[in-house]
């Protein structure tokens, strides 16, 4: 069998369902041709390839690429002026009443183009790749307006054609009300269901579409909305929800067929059940638990116990986790939530890929899928989420190259 590159002697995780754990391979082979991997297991098992390129690996782990499947990554200016505000004791309304907060970094972004918005990202995402990511998500949000929020769901695209990466872009127009609408947060979601939404599909924008359904942002009708709106598009949908508060958003987005519901510190039981019954993925963002210093865990336990699948991702963003490292928030996962290395393993990629509607493609080593590969130089993936502040990615493929 001919194929374009072999990489042997390597130990792999392939985080294949149908193998336990982590999926481990001893002795391991991967092989891969136009991109896509054409056996990954062990090398008594191996057929006879007749590669291009062979590759000793010197008995080094090879994971799948790692994935990051919430960020903000695309913004115009950063917030650390208002970090150190908070440090000097000032409140969230302190902050607001100086301008501060969201809408700060609103005016940043819409003053900004898209060839200034994809320079400002390119070094949080070579932070990401650096760690062996290989596909990222990124989210609109900060534009607010049918213009600017389309400007920065261009610029993540382009992200995708300036790095060997795959970028996958949500639609986050209803993630705070402008203020244009000030006292008018059905009058934004108008301009978000009847205009925004029709031009980001149109124009092939966006992969999803999120929300964020919050006291501090939009109730549960208004999201209700939007879902709908974006089904009628042919658009799955995700939701920031039960961050600070329960207000049901997991189950709403659960009855819409959500791809996933993240953050979930406050979610509840028939939450859960919601999720469990869909299928949607829990994303959980410890940066941001940490940034904000939260005491409210996510209800892991019953995560588990019911079944439901849990990925972590940075949420990189200007405002609540400043956070470009999957590696560190492996770590956090275990330390603040108690995941296990397993499960903070497959956090960052069979499940991350679910999360993005990519289950089928990456975030597995298996015939079939995008040859995206992490190979590390550590004794035991244990240290993958052990160490912080350290990097020991040898090498990374993206799509076999």
């Amino acid at each position: 069998m001919r194929c374009d590159t072999i990489w042997q002697n390597a130990r792999l995780c392939t985080l294949a369902p149908h193998m336990p754990g982590l999926g481990v391979v001893d002795d391991g082979v991967i092989a891969a041709d136009e991109g896509r991997i054409v056996f990954a297991g062990a090398a008594s098992s191996a057929p006879a390839f007749e590669a291009t390129r062979t590759i000793d690996c010197a008995g080094r782990w090879i994971t799948p690429g790692l994935i990051d499947c919430h960020t903000h990554l695309v913004h115009g200016g950063n917030r650390a002026g208002e970090f150190e505000m908070k440090l000097a004791g000032a409140s969230y309304e302190d902050i607001a009443r100086a301008g501060g907060g969201i809408r700060s970094t609103m005016r940043a972004t819409r003053a900004s183009s898209e060839a200034d918005l994809v320079a400002s990202a390119l070094p949080r995402l070579d932070a990401l790749i650096a760690e062996g990511a290989t596909t990222v998500e990124i989210k609109s949000g900060y534009g607010l307006s049918p213009e600017s929020e389309a400007r920065l769901l261009r610029a993540a695209r382009a992200l995708g054609r300036e790095r060997p990466v795959t970028i996958r872009t949500t639609f986050l127009g209803a993630h705070a009300v402008p203020p244009e609408f000030d006292g008018d947060a059905d009058g934004y979601i108008d301009l978000v269901c009847d205009r925004m939404l029709p031009a980001v599909a149109t124009a092939g924008l966006a992969d999803a579409v999120d929300g964020f359904c919050e006291g501090i942002a939009f109730s549960p009708a208004q999201i209700e909305r939007v879902f709908a709106r974006a089904r009628e598009l042919g658009l799955p949908v995700k939701l920031h929800a039960e961050q600070l508060s329960n207000l049901g958003g997991a189950a709403l987005a659960a009855r819409h067929g959500a791809l996933s519901a993240d953050h979930l510190e406050q979610l509840d039981a028939d939450g859960i059940a919601a999720m469990k019954q869909a299928g949607t993925v829990a994303v959980l963002l410890p940066g941001a638990f940490y940034f904000l210093r939260e005491t409210h865990l996510p209800p892991i336990d019953q995560l588990r116990a019911a079944g439901v699948p849990i990925a972590i991702a940075t949420d990189c963003n200007p405002g609540t986790s400043p956070l470009t490292s999957l590696l560190l928030t492996m770590n956090m996962a275990a330390t603040l939530f108690r995941l296990t290395v397993e499960e903070c393993l497959t956090a960052v990629t069979r499940n991350a890929a679910r999360a993005l509607g990519l289950g089928h493609e990456t975030g597995t080593l298996e015939p079939g899928h995008w040859c995206d590969l992490a190979i590390w130089d550590v004794e035991s993936p244990a240290e993958l989420v052990y160490r912080m502040g350290f990097n020991p990615l040898h090498a990374r493929i993206w799509r076999g190259k």
